[in-house]
Formats: structure tokens, sequence, C-alpha cells
């Protein structure tokens, strides 16, 4: 008796201790708890899988919590998808569920799960995890009678229709347990003496024929492609491309469905495999190809091998390399590998391989896929440097994600990198730079061991050239993050009627606020705008915008009407913490603020700008001086126009200069979008050793799953002189824009790589259009001051403009607004349907 009553007491305790367990209790008597006592669960796991609704969102979510006692594995309701989208929800944080419900497969036996409804996120970091020893022990909560659902205990779906998860952030990278790889491989005797070539299968195609096995060797891997949609009977909608070869020839070969989780992680370049039961198609003529030229073999064009579970069950055996024998005649795995010095004379879209010590590394970024006809689909890649010492120039890659996480993840400053297949891309008034295609694979240090290529005498050069360098003088050189977009625009803006996919588009201002509005986490576009600058303003030494995750806020699931910012019933600040705002709407609010302060320390900064120009200008007499500085502040009292004028903020590390028209448009235009300053994310930083991991968190996007390694400290400010905040006012004056323009004024920042450095006179106008401030060194000593540059801005007075912007979604509530080029109108060519815009 002793005994149970302290079993009961304890579980009494425990359910107590456990916000998570009361919860579920309580959902047992109600359909929908509203939770008044908020207790914070922390974000252990975010899995993302394609919805069962057929209309809608087409993802759903997952999200596995802990209060510490227990572990809870909920579904997401639909409505809060876009907290995800703007990663406002996510691992390594603290929420509190405010109401939630129970939902009960219909069917399933024995199924049912926490549906979240509504929640409040946290700050930008969990305050709960740290405080536990061992999340993975934490049991997980289930419902009394559903201990045996799979879903609740496995890594699947809790929606019963869907077998798999998702990456989080793209559909290519392997996600979840059922991924299998690193199995043994096969050391049985093959029976070889009746096995078919390559050769055979395109006059065996059209006959009844039962298929002889195939001993092959694969040469070329291409990344995953899922193709699921809504609707489609298929639990596993998978395919993969390897190209294979025997001593006749090569040929496409196709693995299917359930057979890419089972295989395709086992199955590498210079594998050898032993296959029985498949089948033939005719070769699908819109897919890419590898160049495998170099390989000297025959090609088997007009069909392909095809892999599946069923109807035949495909029989596949990975054969070990100790098992190879040299009589098979299997052919090598041949490389392409060019150096940068070579890059140069290669002709657009050929196909090399590089190997490469990397020196820049930049923020992993999503762009949505063009043409895709299915769900939203969205392609990871990131900006890459890497020198190989045949030229002073480095490598620029645009690496997208190869189905290989592991390594996409943790490339970083100092390793030796190889990339397969990349393709040449050269644009008029740009160095040549390689993009990745869909048969390229991405290996680091660490990696390397094992690859057919470590053989290769290039590679064993491109070793001994790096054991002529010293770490420290390298690590000076390196980078990590930060802003980066290549090529630069061309020095002519063509917009062209035919083809409006081959350019940037131009929007008009009222549609920025819809493409910022929709911008998803980490997601970048490039838009062009007409209007006219209306203002600059420079910030020295800027204090970095940060998200304002750490003020606990209701998130709610509903999105009203923006409210226009010329009105005067703008919610408080403490309403905007339950008030449903959209990313455009926080900015225009913020926008609405700063603009009030302007205008209430404009006489204080009048008084600052004076006792500046009296430290400039002592030599000038006293009489002369004050008579001046009394005409402008007759000038100002009788509220003049500021015109290439430069003025300080209290803080005096604030410049600017506005148009004479500005201070009467910014009270008409309906609305205002304000960023309001600098993110860390912009600026990239110096890698160092010390700080690599926490580095890579910053540059990766957010991990499906947390680790402790996430509540490691974040790196020090980085450290930027400052940076130009431009406004830009719409052509039709209806909207206004603040944008960030950080020039490069270093050879040192890797955007300084293939910049065009003809020079300029450093006026502002000249400044927007090249980019940078000239002459680029290593020392910023001989560069102009910006208060010379912000001189000459009078020039822009009313000039009719394109500014190229470059957005991208950093996560929260924080949007990244850069202007990367200015064109002056010049010209419109009607006849050819083309509008071109020449740059200074």
């Amino acid at each position: 008796m002793e005994d149970n009553s302290s079993c009961s007491s304890a579980g009494t305790a425990l359910s107590e201790a456990s916000f998570l367990q009361r919860t579920l209790e309580r959902l047992s008597s109600t359909q929908c708890l509203k939770v008044s006592t908020e207790a914070p669960v922390a974000v252990i796991a975010l899995q993302r899988y394609l919805s069962e609704q057929p209309e809608g969102q087409p993802d759903s979510y997952d999200v596995t919590v802990t209060d510490g006692v227990w572990r809870a594995k909920c579904s997401v309701h639909p409505a809060l998808n876009h907290l995800v989208h703007s990663n406002t929800l996510r691992t390594g944080t603290d929420v509190s569920i405010t109401q939630c419900s129970f939902v009960y497969s219909e069917r399933r036996l024995g199924h049912g799960y926490i549906c979240i409804e509504k929640l409040r996120c946290g700050g930008e970091r969990s305050a709960l995890l740290p405080r536990i020893q061992d999340v993975a022990s934490l049991p997980m909560l289930v419902k009394q009678g559903m201990e045996r659902s799979v879903e609740l205990q496995s890594d699947v779906p809790l929606q019963v229709s869907r077998k798999h998860y998702l990456s989080l952030w793209n559909n290519e990278d392997p996600e979840g347990d059922i991924w299998t790889s690193g199995s043994p491989l096969s050391d049985t005797v093959l029976d070889v003496s009746n096995i078919t070539l390559l050769s055979s299968l395109e006059s065996c195609f059209r006959n009844t024929w039962k298929p002889l096995p195939l001993l092959v060797k694969i040469i070329h891997k291409s990344r995953l492609r899922y193709y699921g949609k809504f609707g489609l009977k298929i639990d596993y909608p998978f395919q993969a491309y390897f190209e294979v070869a025997d001593q006749s020839g090569t040929m496409s070969l196709v693995l299917w469905n359930e057979l890419c989780p089972e295989f395709y992680q086992k199955l590498s370049v210079g594998t050898v495999l032993y296959i029985q039961n498949y089948s033939l198609k005719l070769s699908y003529s819109n897919r890419s190809h590898p160049q495998m030229d170099h390989h000297q073999m025959k090609t088997f064009h007009s069909v392909e091998i095809c892999l599946n579970a069923r109807n035949p069950t495909s029989v596949v055996t990975v054969v070990s390399a100790k098992s190879v024998l040299p009589q098979w005649g299997l052919p090598e795995v041949s490389y392409l590998f060019t150096t940068r010095l070579q890059l140069d004379e290669l002709s657009n879209n050929s196909a090399c391989d590089v190997i490469c010590l990397v020196t820049f590394v930049g923020r992993v970024e999503r762009v949505k896929s063009k043409g895709n006809k299915g769900p939203e689909k969205f392609w990871t890649y990131r900006w890459i440097h890497a020198v190989d010492g045949s030229s002073d120039r480095p490598f620029i890659l645009e690496v997208f994600s190869s189905s290989q996480p592991e390594v996409f993840s943790r490339i970083c400053p100092m390793t030796y990198l190889v990339c397969t297949q990349m393709r040449v891309c050269r644009v008029e008034g740009s160095l040549p730079y390689l993009t990745s295609s869909c048969e390229t694979e991405t290996f680091i240090t660490g990696y390397h061991k094992g690859q057919p290529y470590v053989s290769d005498p290039r590679v064993k050069s491109f070793i001994q050239w790096t054991k002529t360098l010293k770490d420290n003088v390298v690590l000076q050189k390196t980078s990590v993050g930060g802003h980066y977009c290549y090529p630069r625009p061309p020095q002519t803006f063509t917009q062209s009627m035919a083809d409006a996919s081959a350019q940037v588009p131009l929007v008009a201002a009222a549609d920025l606020k819809k493409e910022m509005e929709t911008l998803q986490y980490r997601e970048h576009k490039k838009l062009a705008i007409q209007g006219q600058i209306a203002a600059v303003r420079y910030t020295k030494h800027p204090k970095s915008t940060e998200s304002r995750g750490t003020e606990e806020r209701e998130v709610p699931d509903v999105v009203p009407d923006v409210c226009e910012p010329n009105t005067q019933d703008h919610p408080s600040t403490a309403e905007q913490t339950t008030a449903p705002i959209s990313t455009a709407e926080k900015i225009s609010v913020r926008g609405i603020k700063r603009r009030i302060q302007t205008r209430k320390v404009k006489q204080f900064s009048l008084n600052l700008r004076r006792m500046a120009a009296k430290r400039r200008l002592s030599e000038i007499e006293d009489e002369e001086e004050q008579e001046e500085e009394e005409k402008e502040s007759d000038s100002v009292s009788e509220d003049a126009p500021n015109v290439a004028d430069s003025q300080q903020n209290q803080d005096s590390d604030v410049i600017s200069w506005e148009s004479s028209s500005w201070p009467k448009q910014k009270q008409e235009v309906s609305e205002y979008l304000c960023e309001g300053g600098l993110h860390q994310d912009s600026v990239s930083r110096r890698f160092t050793i010390d700080e690599k991991d926490v580095l890579l968190q910053r540059s990766n996007l957010q991990p499906t799953h947390w680790t402790p390694e996430q509540s490691a400290d974040t790196p020090p400010p980085v450290v930027c002189p400052g940076f130009y905040q431009v406004t830009i006012l719409g052509i039709n004056k209806q909207m206004a824009v603040d944008a960030a323009f950080l020039p490069v004024v270093s050879s040192d920042d890797p955007r300084a790589v293939a910049l065009p450095q003809d020079p300029h006179g450093n006026t502002m106008l000249s400044c927007l259009s090249s980019g940078f401030l000239c002459p680029l060194s290593h020392s910023q000593s001989t560069l102009p001051q910006p208060e010379e540059v912000l001189g000459s801005a009078g020039e822009l007075e009313d000039m009719h403009l394109v500014c190229i912007l470059d957005l991208c979604h950093l996560g929260g509530d924080r949007v990244e607004v850069l202007i990367s080029k200015v064109y002056r109108v010049t010209e419109v060519s009607l006849e050819q349907q083309v509008s071109k815009c020449t740059a200074l």
C-alpha cells in the first residue's frame, strides 16, 4: 500500500510539474482549450511534409516541444504556417501555447495528437533548454491508449497519409531516418557469366525478353528530385538519375520512389552495381545531362534503365571495392579538373571540375524555382570564393544544395573544396563564374577519403601547393556571411518585352510592398523600381538592427488589411504586440515613428551642425561665421528647404541630405516602407577558427532539430565603418522606400572581387552607380569622407532613376533592402519594345 501511495504521489507531482501533461489531461474533457496560465515550452524539432489539404497551404508542419519533463509531438495549425515561413517559429526558442485542441485520426484506430492553434513566440534563444541536461532522454508524451501509435513515437508525420518528412527549406535534401546509408556491402561471389552489356539494351528494348543482369559502375550522380503533389498516390515520390558505364559505353539509370530512401545515399560515383529485374523505358528528353566527352566512351541516349520497388521488383547489389575484378573491364572514373587560370579560356555553359581552398563563404539563401507547376519550390544556394594558386583571382562559385546537406552546411573558409560538373557562366562586363548543375557533387575536408579523384594528378598538384601556404596568412584573407550578389548589374539596363525572364523585373512602387510581404525566410529577390532619390543619410559606426524577438508578442493566425501610414489612428506599441501585423506594415510604422522623431530634433540638429562648422572653419572670422549662422537659422525657422546640406542628429553620428521637395512630399506619400538600419547579417566578417561553429550557424539556415551547439555564444558584433540610407520616392510619388547602401571601400571586401574599378569622381551618384569608392586598396585612408560624398548629392535633385534593389528576408520581422545600382534614364526605343537606361 505504501509503495502504491508513493508511486501515486510521484505521478501527481510529475503531472503538476509538467505543463504539457496537464494540458493533455485537460484536453480529454474539452474539444478546444484556451490556456490562461501560460508556461513556456521549448521548440526542439520542426518538420515539414506535403499537406493533405487540396487547397490552401501546400505544406504541413509538426513541432516537437518540451517543458523539461516531457516531450510532445504536435501538429501546427495551417493558420500558423506563416510563422515558419518567416522563421519566427523555429527550433531553439521558447513559445507559449495559448490555444490548442486534440485531433483524433478518423482513418486509424488509436491515433491522435495535439494541434497547436495559437501561440506566443518568445525571445531569440530558449531560456529553458540550457537547463535540460539531455533532451533526447525525456519521455514522449502520449495520450493513454495510444502508446502503440507509430506516428507519435517515430520519425514520420502525424497525418497518417504521409510517410516521410521533407527538408525544412528545400525539396532536394534527404530528411529523416528513412534515408539509410553506410550499410555493409556485398562480398558474395557474383555470377557474371550471364550478364548483358549496355550496348545490347537498345536493340532489346522493343522485344519481349527477360532482362539479363547488368554489371556497371556509377560515373555520375544527380541530386534528388521530389515530384510530390496533392492527389498523387505515391508514398515516396522521389527520383534520382545516375550515369552508369561498362566496357561497352554509358547509359542513364533512374532510381524511383521507395528505392531512393533505401539506396540513394549508398550509391556514389565509383560504386559498382550488380542489377537484376530492371525495366527499360524511352529516355526522358527534357532533362539535363552531365558533360561526358572526356570519358571517351559511347553514350546510349535512346533508353534508360529503371529501378523500382515493384513491377518488377528490382534487385540491386552494391559490390564492395575489394570484390571488383580487373577482368570485368569496368572503366575508371574520369574528371575534368580545371585551374582558375584555365577557366578564362572555357566557353559559356561548358562543364568542369574544380579543387580549391575556400577563402569566403556567403550565407545560405533561397530562391523560388522558376516554372514550377506543383507546390511552391525553393532552391538553396550560397556564394563561395576559393583559390588554387594558378591565378591572383579566385573561383567565384554559385553552389546549390546537391542533396548533400551534411557537406553543404559545413563549407567554410580554410577547407579544401571539390565541386564536380560545374557549369561556366559568362556575363558581359563580369568575370566568369561557375554554377552548379543537376549532376554537381561537393566534397570538403573530411569527405575526400575514398573518392576516385584523390589519385588524379591535378588533385595531387593542388595538395602540394597548399603545403607551401601559412595558415595565419591565409586566415587574414578569409571572410564569411553578409550580403553578396554576383554578377553585378550590367552597365545598361534593358527591359525586354519579349523575354521578361532574362532580366531584373521592373515593378511598380506599389507592388514593392507586396514583394516584401510575400518574402519567406532567406528568400532573395532582385527588383528594379523607377523613381528619384529624395534623401540620403549616412550613419557612422552603426548599431545593427536585430530582430525584435526579445519581447514576447502574440502571434495571431490572421493578417488584416494594412493600415495607411498617413492616418492618425496607428495602434500603440502595446497593441501591436497582439495585433496581427504584416512585415511591410511593421516597416511602415517604424518609418512613421522615425520621421516624427526626425522633425523633433530638427532644430537641435542645426545647432550641432553649426558647432561642427565652427571646428572645420576656425580660420574664418568670428563675425562672418556668426552672420552666416544667423542666416541659416532664419532660413530653417521659415521652413526653407535643405538643399545639398549636411545635417547631424543628436548623437552626431548621422549626416544627411534631402531634396528641396522631400519635406513636403514625405507628408503626402500614402506608404513609406522604412527598414530602419543595417543588419548584422548584411555585413561579412573575418573568419576565425575559434568562432567557426558560431559563424557557420549564423550563415546557415535554421536547423530542423535543435542541438546543444545552438546555445553557443553569438559572435562579436561585426565591424562596419558606416552605411548610407537612401530614400527612394516612387515615380508617381505615392510610395517611398528606404534602402541601405553599403559601398565597397576596401579591396579586402569579398564584393570587391571582379568589381569593375573604373575611376569615378566619388560623387553620391557615381558611387551609387558603381557600388564602390575609389581608389580601392587595402587601406581606406585615401578614400573621401562621407561628408565629401554627400556634398555632391545636390545633383540627385528631381533626377529620374532606375534603382536595383536586393531584398532578402533575414528571419522574424527583419527584411534586408539594399540598393546595388542606379541608372539614369537616357533612351527609350519603342520600335524594338525595349527601354534602355544607361548607367553613368
